[in-house]
């Protein structure tokens, strides 16, 4: 198996960056990305920032951490600034904001050559497979206030 050390992106400072190539699949009949279709790309842009702070889904999932626990997306604020098309190649990048026991407060921005195209400001909280309000375990809060941003947000 061949070994691709950027596919889940990388941490660079305070922020994690993900490339995310537009495909034919992700835009609507004008040849733009579908407005919906960024969530996905923040999705894998919180996903994938987790991952590289050693905080992986499974394991949470699974409970090897303690009880089993999860993120939802409990809030999230959009602003569409400019469009993507087919082909193009964008960055989402992700800050952590606030980590608390139970919630994070995450910044991210979806860049194309460094222009901002979506910002989303979003608030998950830990819950457990039925959906109860759950706390993080402390080790994965102590990884997790290690790379809490510094910075005013992300880029542009």
């Amino acid at each position: 198996m061949t070994d691709w050390p950027d596919l889940a992106g990388r941490l660079v400072g305070d922020s994690h960056r993900l490339a995310v190539r537009v495909y034919y699949e992700d835009t609507d009949f004008s040849g733009v990305v579908y407005h919906a279709n960024y969530l996905r790309y923040l999705e894998r842009g919180r996903s994938d920032f987790l991952r590289l702070c050693g905080v992986h889904h499974n394991e949470l999932a699974d409970g090897s951490h303690g009880a089993a626990i999860a993120f939802a997306v409990r809030a999230m604020n959009l602003e569409f600034k400019a469009p993507a098309r087919i082909d193009d190649v964008l960055e989402v990048e992700t800050r952590l904001v606030r980590a608390t026991a139970a919630r994070l407060t995450l910044s991210q921005v979806v860049l194309k050559r460094e222009q901002p195209l979506v910002r989303a400001e979003v608030e998950a909280v830990v819950i457990s497979p039925d959906g109860r309000p759950r706390r993080l375990p402390k080790p994965v809060l102590a990884l997790l206030l290690e790379r809490v941003s510094r910075d005013e947000g992300p880029a542009g």
